[in-house]
């Protein structure tokens, strides 16, 4: 069949002159007022409501990135907010750029792992000589092992501990977790020293037991992020820091022939 000539379609929602239809459901008769933000970001993205634990689940993972500080993102927000107090979308999403493949998105790598390790066991190999293969090939490639290691946390990342338990009160950490618990182990053997799993290691597992598409997870990153960042963004209307920023950067990285 000559697909080209397919017909596009949407499924996601569409607005007519008294209703809006979303999935199949009426936004005003069947969601508003019934339906928790989160459910709303799962239905769309997963095409089913979730249940009460991947409700639960989803909730602590949105609430752990949600902020963490002036890292890149927040600096970014708030330097734009500096240059155009007056355009909110313009700090918001100049700071989600920052969501890649050092800050936050690891998730997305991380989760892409544990499914490849998922699927290798499937196939008959050995858990062990697979985790094994895994990080030795990220040490000898010199490579971060994406969900692995924190500059801040140490010895481990208490937010990853704490996503852990919640998952384990909730009977979910039979499956991802407990892998990217067993690759912490490995890790760890390797180096000859504790490596923390950090958030976006454990949120990985987390959203990969919720049933979470990997293609949405750094979506659900920038949803996340998105929240924190507005806060930035008004936090630098109130109490500029955006000039003592610019100063310090220039004061840290001088000019030199």
């Amino acid at each position: 069949m000559d697909t080209n000539n397919k017909q596009p379609y949407t499924r996601t929602g569409a607005s007519f002159t008294k209703e809006v239809k979303v999935r199949g459901r009426d936004l005003v008769n069947e969601l508003i007022g019934t339906t928790r933000f989160t459910q709303m970001l799962y239905f769309l993205t997963c095409d089913r409501m979730p249940t009460q634990v991947q409700c639960d689940l989803l909730d602590a993972c949105l609430v752990t990135l949600m902020e963490h500080g002036l890292t890149p993102s927040a600096v970014i927000t708030r330097l734009m907010a500096m240059s155009v107090p007056e355009e909110p979308q313009v700090a918001i999403s100049s700071g989600l750029l920052a969501i890649g493949s050092v800050y936050a998105g690891t998730t997305e790598q991380c989760a892409a792992l544990l499914l490849d390790i998922e699927q290798r066991i499937e196939n008959g190999e050995d858990l062990h000589a697979v985790l094994c293969e895994i990080v030795s090939a990220y040490r000898r490639d010199k490579r971060a092992l994406p969900g692995f290691g924190h500059g801040t946390h140490k010895p481990d990342d208490p937010r990853a501990l704490k996503l852990f338990e919640l998952a384990s009160q909730l009977g979910c950490a039979d499956r991802y977790v407990r892998l990217v618990q067993g690759l912490g182990d490995e890790v760890d053997r390797q180096y000859g020293r504790h490596v923390t799993i950090n958030a976006t290691g454990a949120i990985a597992a987390l959203l990969l037991e919720s049933d979470v598409p990997v293609a949405a997870i750094r979506g659900f990153s920038v949803v996340s992020r998105a929240a924190g960042l507005v806060g930035h963004y008004l936090e630098e209307l109130e109490n500029p820091s955006g000039k003592a920023i610019w100063a310090a950067a220039k004061q840290t990285v001088p000019y030199r022939e």
